[in-house]
């Protein structure tokens, strides 16, 4: 990629969270960037067309005129995509995002690479956070936006990149984990569970994916880990580094001590027989807290400032899509949140219930993933939804191109919520729920969205029908 300033990159694939992220970056050092999706949606197509990028859709051939002098090619994209195929055709140079990121952007720099099957954005957004409020002028590449930077990205001013470490695979070409290509100095890894069913087989090839990584700690680097997860305890004794450290909530080098929870988190964290903090925080949930933990131990370990970093931390203003407050219409608080994996429901469910307690939830759910789609966490979901005061369940999205045999099923899912007896119902679209919503909620409840997607503009129709 010996490209001088102003030459043509185009990405297939841009709306990708970590694509529209690398396409700010290489505009942001004076290259002319476009890009092509087949489906924009906020908040990373709003954020291109913030930086002036223009998104063509949908995929064709035609995207490729003019010629472009590099492509980048997201993992979305398979090798029966017309766009790759011109690109084939036409002989352009290409490479994959994660492969660009590592040779072009992160280079020679200490990569703090934030990994895990939960937790990775609103992590990496911390802890970018913190190196910037402590001087270390980091660049990121992060898997949505972080409020307090309002962009997703950012080059580097100093030694320091820190990226979100997706452990899905490259791209068509080139079959591997996104993180292999990041050059790891220093690895924080939040948990590990199966997931991402459409790539791995079952837990045993997404452990041996994890494994990979922290076999990529160098001897000097920092491995820290959740000691309390028995999947990484497998993975982390394949690291080579002489400094791994564990943190939890009851074990581990750094352990997380709450002192209060509610509106604001109050905790402290003892590592040997020195107390840090105590720090404050306006994200809730005790899975946040661990997140929070982990930035903290690797911030001690790189020898931060502790005052600076509890002050970051108060100041943290969390992630768009994360818990995201959409707004109060009709004394209805609705919140929006990117949870799609049972584990990261579940929690977040919980964490919503604590810092709002004495308001009655409506749990709303489009299945949307490529894992969520699919049976294999069918059952999990059943108690994922507990302490809802009504869960609704949208129609899984696009299943045709899986095995009837292997589809979730939103109407089992209903049936086994109210066996529990529980309140549950199923929806065959986003006006569906809105209507039920509309008909059933009061003053002071509160409904939580969930969905890695659009969900058909949910978001938008419940803020009119509401207010």
């Amino acid at each position: 990629m010996d490209l001088k300033k102003g030459s043509h990159i185009h990405l297939i694939g841009i709306c990708g969270t970590a694509m529209a992220s690398l396409a700010g970056l290489l505009k942001d050092r004076g290259y002319k960037v476009t890009g092509s999706d087949s489906n924009p949606y906020p908040p990373m197509s709003t954020q291109l067309e913030s930086l002036g990028i223009q998104i063509q859709k949908p995929y064709r051939k035609e995207n490729l005129n003019p010629k472009p002098d590099f492509v980048i090619v997201g993992n979305v994209i398979s090798a029966s995509n017309e766009e790759a195929q011109e690109l084939m055709k036409l002989n352009i140079p290409y490479t994959s995002l994660p492969k660009a990121m590592g040779d072009f952007i992160i280079e020679n720099r200490d990569c703090i690479c934030i990994s895990g099957t939960h937790g990775k954005t609103t992590t990496t957004s911390m802890m970018s956070w913190v190196f910037d409020q402590t001087g270390k002028k980091p660049g990121f590449l992060i898997g949505g936006i972080p409020k307090n930077f309002s962009q997703s990205f950012r080059n580097p001013e100093g030694n320091v990149f820190v990226i979100e470490g997706d452990e899905y695979d490259t791209a068509f070409f080139d079959k591997v984990p996104k993180f292999v290509h990041y050059k790891p100095k220093n690895v924080i890894l939040t948990s590990i569970e199966f997931d991402h069913a459409d790539i791995y087989k079952d837990l045993d090839a997404v452990k041996q994916a994890f494994t990979r990584l922290v076999r990529m700690v160098p001897r000097d680097g920092f491995l820290v880990c959740w000691g309390e997860d028995a999947n990484i305890r497998d993975v982390k004794a394949e690291c080579n580094s002489k400094n791994v450290f564990t943190y939890g909530i009851k074990t581990g080098d750094f352990v997380c001590e709450i002192l209060s929870m509610g509106e604001k988190s109050k905790f402290q964290v003892k590592h040997k027989q020195q107390v840090l903090g105590p720090f404050e925080m306006s994200v809730s949930g005790e899975y946040n807290l661990l997140n929070a933990t982990a930035v903290i131990a690797m911030a001690f370990l790189m020898k931060e400032d502790m005052a600076v970093v509890a002050k970051a931390l108060q100041s943290f203003e969390g992630v768009k899509r994360r818990q995201e407050v959409l707004g109060e219409p009709g004394g209805v608080l609705l919140i929006e949140d990117f949870a799609h994996h049972p584990t990261a429901v579940r929690e977040t469910l919980k964490g919503i219930l604590t810092k709002y307690k004495g308001r009655r939830v409506f749990a709303v759910f489009e299945p949307r993933s490529a894992t969520s789609r699919r049976k294999v966490f069918q059952k999990d979901y059943v108690e994922a939804f507990h302490g809802a005061h009504e869960t609704l369940i949208a129609q899984a999205f696009d299943q045709s191109k899986i095995n009837e045999d292997e589809r979730f099923s939103t109407d089992e899912l209903v049936t086994d919520i109210k066996k529990k007896g529980r309140q549950a119902f199923s929806y065959p679209s986003s006006d569906a729920i809105v209507e039920h919503i509309k008909g059933h909620s009061s003053k002071g409840d509160l409904v939580l969205i969930m969905s890695n997607g659009g969900f058909d503009g949910i978001y938008g129709k419940l803020m009119k029908a509401l207010s």
